[in-house]
């Protein structure tokens, strides 16, 4: 999963990355609603948490300016210190897909944030299978064959990425702009290396297959 939080109170918006991020989740932050709207519009991401009242581009605009543009499938959370069922009623009707109230807790930030996730993707299975893998998605917990894996956050996202797959090739920018935030050089060569470490944990035979040109896949057996 990756989202992108749109918050100019930078206290706030650190400590819900933090906790994003320590969840395995990709974040990405941006302070005003200029830098949101442009990286809203070039990243593709999950969930964007989304303050209304921002500097430069108001909240209000950026979800009207998303909702219609139809490359943009992202599931927005709007946040507001204003709790009036108006206020409410408004954002949703703006096109956001749900909205959350300041003060907030974070818990609860999280469980929507994981619900708008589900709808913003092709609807899979809570636990993904291939190969003798089993991937427990909301539990968090992978094993092979029955013994467990004990993996790092980013390589159970690139094996969750592959299991969604369920076979096809996944391209390597498609695997860094999901797994990895903005801050990632892309030539770092860092996707090799969480790879060659999942190969190691999984074992033989081999069942990540690179695909030349492609990117990587999960073989049949």
């Amino acid at each position: 999963m990756r989202v992108l939080i749109v918050e100019d109170e930078a206290t706030l918006a650190d400590i819900v990355g933090e906790g994003l991020r320590a969840e395995g989740i990709a974040t990405d932050i941006a302070y005003d609603g200029g830098t949101g709207m442009e990286m809203a519009t070039v990243h593709d991401y999950d969930v964007i948490i989304l303050d209304r009242d921002l500097p430069l581009v108001h909240g209000d605009d950026i979800c009207r300016a998303l909702v219609g543009m139809p490359e943009v499938t992202a599931r927005i959370l709007m946040l507001t210190a204003a709790g009036t069922l108006g206020e409410r009623v408004g954002g949703l009707t703006l096109g956001a897909d749900d909205y959350l109230t300041k003060p907030f807790a974070y818990p609860e930030l999280l469980a929507r944030v994981h619900a708008l996730a589900r709808r913003a993707r092709p609807a899979a299975p809570p636990v993904l299978t291939r190969a003798g893998l089993v991937l427990d998605v909301h539990r968090r917990i992978a094993s092979r064959d029955g013994r467990a894996l004990e993996l790092t956050p980013k390589e159970f996202g690139v094996l969750e990425e592959l299991l969604r797959a369920d076979g096809a090739p996944v391209p390597a920018v498609n695997l860094l702009e999901k797994v990895w935030d903005a801050n990632l050089d892309p030539f770092s060569g860092v996707l090799k290396v969480v790879v060659h470490g999942l190969r190691r944990k999984l074992g033989d035979p081999p069942v990540i297959q690179t695909v030349p040109v492609h990117g990587y896949r999960i073989g049949a057996s």
